[in-house]
């Protein structure tokens, strides 16, 4: 008497929250239902339908100006209009988008305005003099009288 089949390595693995299924054990890879695999074979057939026509196309002797692939214009649309497939937008992505475009904005403007207001502390101390004045200085010093 023979006992029951060994069950499915897919029946005995439990799911982990923090990991996801692989691939050779998940149950939809091997335990498909009969409609699957009878949608699965429409597409195949469909596929091979678009690529037999695409071929005769290609191998016609007096082929016409632009072959033209559906599956090639389908594949362009989509790439087109999902240009961040992976980029989902949420409250951590926003925040850290504006922290990069106004970061570096806002820092500049700190340090820039730092500068300014040690530059006039200064001006207003007497501690500073400026540019113009030292070149002006050099220029006419041989003019100047020496003490």
């Amino acid at each position: 008497m023979a006992s029951a089949p060994a069950p499915s390595a897919a029946r005995l693995y439990r799911p982990n929250r923090f990991v996801s299924l692989p691939a050779e054990l998940d149950p939809d890879t091997y335990d498909t239902s009969p409609e699957k695999r009878r949608a699965e074979a429409e597409r195949l057939a469909i596929r091979s339908q678009l690529k037999r026509q695409y071929l005769l196309q290609l191998n016609n002797p007096s082929p016409p100006a632009v072959i033209e692939d559906p599956a090639l214009i389908r594949w362009a649309y989509a790439k087109s209009q999902n240009v961040y497939p992976t980029f989902r937008p949420t409250p951590k992505t926003s925040f850290l988008g504006a922290a990069y475009a106004l970061g570096p904005l806002l820092f500049w403007i700190a340090v820039l305005k730092a500068h300014r207001d040690y530059k006039e502390k200064r001006i207003q101390e007497g501690a500073f003099m400026f540019q113009t004045t030292l070149i002006l200085q050099r220029q006419w010093e041989w003019f100047l009288p020496r003490h």
